[in-house]
């Protein structure tokens, strides 16, 4: 049996991976599992999966968690719970479900501990590719992508050597907007935002695919995951969501993974990687593969998706500046404080204003902060409440 640690273990990324390990006939034994305040899932799945370790960021959470474990669980709890269990646990891989900055220090955690990273939380990467890239190396960890995008180009390469890859393509299902005009943006709603037409994904990466500013970080992370620069990435749009993504070598092959969007298969990749496990998830059937459409991104209407690669050319700090400044304006959307182009004008303003350090993850960390804060104050200046 292999052990996994499971961080974020209550949101969309955990609850699929258990799912996962349900179905695998008893291949993976769950360590841990953790989450920020949902007290009540965990405790269900405690009880379900009986892991020795939980944790929970939240301290009031903790308190109603502690009396519903099993006998015998240790529990973490507090602002570094999540860190200090990829830290002090003795697993094999480590699922990393966490939404948002808050997965850097577990990532670099794990990274530091030496263990497989199967990573989900894409801002980890984001904010810190070049330091997290150098760590996995030093310490003999790995990373591993479940983002359903990185998960088809990791597969695509495998056996591949990079000098022989002419373009990485990234393919983006072009969200619940894809043929709206951009006068029809301005009075979007959150609601509408969060219709996404293929995937059950948490509201922040729902609402990135709907302005494109996931695809953006996606960029950035396909960078530092494949070592690759801006010439050779490009987004496609793919409005079926069956071609993950592709990959074009230099005689002109090239190769895509295809599959149902389904995040559980990636997962499944993630935790039996190089070996592939048998599943019974569905795979080719006519009804779902039978069209196939790819188009260019209109960057006219969805803006964001340049901001990816201009951090991508500049490095430093830009993609924790891009991140932070993010996740406050999406907050704000969905809170209905801002219209949906409010979000692009003002992540590019945090964007512009970025102080430009990056040398340690403290740094990094330190400019996500600023950033948030300029994102609030603008924010607060353009409220529509």
């Amino acid at each position: 049996m292999k052990s996994l640690l499971l961080l974020g273990s209550t949101g969309s990324i955990g609850t699929q991976t258990l799912d996962v390990v349900r179905r695998s006939g008893g291949a993976f034994r769950v360590l841990g599992i953790g989450a920020r305040s949902s007290w009540r899932e965990l405790a269900d799945q405690a009880r379900e999966f009986l892991p020795p370790f939980v944790g929970v960021v939240d301290e009031e959470a903790a308190e109603h968690l502690r009396p519903e474990l099993p006998e015998g669980t240790t529990l973490f709890h507090g602002p570094d719970a999540m860190t200090d269990l990829a830290r002090e646990l003795d697993y094999e891989t480590c699922v990393h479900g966490i939404v948002g900055a808050a997965g850097l220090r577990p990532s670099v955690a794990v990274l530091e501990h030496g263990r497989r990273l199967a990573l989900a939380n894409k801002e980890s990467l984001v904010v810190a590719g070049e330091l997290l890239m150098q760590l996995a190396r030093e310490r003999g960890g790995e990373i591993l992508p479940v983002d359903s995008e990185h998960s088809a180009i990791h597969q695509c390469l495998r056996g591949e050597r990079m000098d022989r890859v002419r373009r990485i393509l990234l393919t983006a299902s072009g969200g619940p907007f894809r043929e709206r005009t951009a006068a029809e943006l301005d009075d979007v709603t959150p609601d509408e935002a969060l219709r996404h037409p293929n995937w059950e994904m948490g509201p922040r990466i729902t609402v990135g695919s709907a302005t494109l500013m996931n695809k953006a970080l996606e960029v950035i992370e396909v960078h530092h995951l494949f070592g690759l620069e801006r010439e050779r990435i490009e987004v496609v749009i793919h409005p079926q969501s069956i071609v993950h993504s592709m990959v074009e070598f230099i005689d002109g092959s090239v190769i895509a993974q295809l599959g149902p969007p389904d995040m559980r298969l990636p997962i499944h990749y993630a935790l039996h990687a190089p070996d592939r496990g048998a599943a019974e998830f569905t795979g080719f059937d006519f009804d779902s593969f039978r069209r196939l459409d790819f188009e260019r991104p209109d960057v006219a209407r969805f803006p964001a998706l340049e901001l990816g690669f201009r951090c991508v050319e500049e490095g430093a700090d830009s993609g924790s500046v891009l991140n932070a400044a993010d996740e406050e304006v999406v907050a704000a959307f969905l809170d209905g404080k801002l219209r949906f182009p409010d979000m692009h004008r003002i992540t590019r303003e945090v964007l512009d204003r970025r102080p430009g350090n990056a040398d340690t993850v403290d740094d990094l960390l330190a400019a996500d902060a600023r950033a948030r804060e300029m994102a609030r104050e603008r924010c607060a200046l353009l409220s529509r409440t």
